[in-house]
């Protein structure tokens, strides 16, 4: 900071247009349109970049190119309208992606442009229409500062200088956000593989394999699979009809079936929505310890969600749902919908296209380990612990990623404001 300071100290900002002037810095183009039937029969090497951000904007690779060098490209269509990258070497853009190419590299970093466009290209994107666009007419009209005009080769040398800071500083929050993530990715690996470990009792049943029946015996009497819905160990009631127009601001709780997969964890001790006291009363209610699950849904994955009900009051259960009464640990129930074991017994029921569904009756099939009381609670001790920890991590990194990206774009906007009191159309 301090050399930037020292060598913006004194210097005057001249400021041009992008393009489409006698005084313009660069020269505008757009890509064309590429089906996605001809990106599949022209597969190569060089990028096809587009309308999207993921992926850095690219969409596939063909075996020829349009540009070769370096380019600022920006998305011109779609809710990215205004979104810029800096590019380099051979590359493709579609129909949704425009170019800019500056016309004199001594003068002016395409970093730097990059930085600035950045900040700028969004303030011109037309919203009207409900489809936000940022044409080649509005792209052209931004200005452009360029520090100490009269002098390009210190023009130039600011220029990186800024570049220089705005790299670390990127580097530095990029590199971090992808050491959280990674730290995230690691425990959610570990809270799984212990899950499954614990709930899955394989080694109890090899070390048995390999010992007299006696020892077989006395593991069976401390281990049996039963199906949830045997007399001893449970049943499925399901839910009422309960929809979202019933919901009410405050009263007697209630759990949609929606809400399982979006809002809901392992457990639950307050509920996201109520129903009215009058409308309870004809309404299916779980209590506590009670397994409230999905038993519908658009994906495999999420039918048969489920989350244990550990609050005081009992609750009201939507339509495509249902409630598990049981005699086992509330959370073992829930941490075993969660395994690998579970998700293979409830494939085989999954019935529907569009909407994938299975029923209470075929949800009573399924079989469960059931230890001792002691050694459910002890497993659930241990898995809580885990889930904990992968939680903590799961709040904190949004809130980081967050934290940053501000940071970032304080110092950013800090090195990028100029006086724009001599500002020329």
């Amino acid at each position: 900071m301090s050399k930037l300071k020292e060598l913006l100290e004194g210097v005057e900002v001249g400021w041009k247009p992008l393009a489409r002037n006698d005084n313009a810095v660069a020269e505008l183009c757009r890509g064309r349109v590429m089906s996605k039937s001809f990106l599949e029969e022209n597969i190569g090497v060089y990028p096809v970049y587009s309308s999207q951000t993921a992926n850095n904007g690219e969409i596939g690779n063909i075996n020829t190119f349009d540009f070769d060098g370096e380019a600022v490209t920006w998305t011109t269509d779609g809710a990215n309208a205004g979104t810029v990258f800096h590019r380099t070497g051979k590359f493709s853009i579609t129909n949704v992606c425009g170019l800019i190419k500056i016309l004199e590299t001594s003068k002016l970093n395409y970093r730097f442009l990059f930085y600035w466009l950045s900040i700028e290209a969004k303030k011109y994107v037309y919203s009207g229409m409900g489809n936000p666009k940022l044409m080649s007419h509005q792209m052209e009209k931004i200005q452009i500062p360029i520090p100490c005009p009269e002098n390009p080769t210190k023009s130039l040398e600011i220029q990186k200088e800024i570049v220089r800071i705005l790299d670390t500083f990127t580097e530095r929050t990029d590199t971090l956000i992808n050491e959280l993530t990674t730290e995230l990715e690691d425990r959610k690996k570990q809270y799984n593989y212990y899950r499954e470990k614990l709930l899955s009792f394989k080694d109890c049943l090899n070390n048995c394999l390999n010992q007299d029946l006696q020892d077989s015996q006395n593991f069976q009497d401390k281990v049996v699979w039963k199906m949830l819905g045997e007399e001893s160990v449970g049943k499925f009631i399901r839910g009422g009809g309960l929809q979202k127009k019933d919901f009410t601001k405050s009263g007697i709780g209630c759990i949609h079936y929606g809400q399982i997969y979006t809002h809901y964890g392992t457990f639950a001790i307050r509920t996201k929505t109520f129903i009215s006291e009058e409308f309870a009363k004809k309404a299916r209610m779980a209590k506590y310890g009670d397994l409230v699950i999905a038993t519908t849904s658009e994906n495999d994955e999420d039918v048969c969600k489920a989350v244990a009900w550990l609050g005081k009051e009992e609750i009201a259960v939507s339509s495509d749902a249902c409630f598990y009464t049981h005699s086992l640990n509330p959370k073992y129930v829930a941490y075993f919908f969660q395994t690998e074991q579970f998700q293979k017994q409830k494939r085989p029921f999954i019935t529907g296209t569009k909407v994938r569904r299975v029923n209470a009756d075929d949800l009573a099939k399924i079989k469960i380990p059931v230890p001792s009381p002691e050694e459910q609670e002890r497993i659930v001790a241990i898995l809580d612990k885990l889930e904990s920890l992968t939680a903590s991590i799961s709040e904190a990194l949004p809130n980081e990623i967050a934290l940053r990206k501000m940071q970032y774009e304080y110092y950013r906007d800090l090195l990028l404001t100029f006086p724009k009191d001599n500002i020329k159309a």
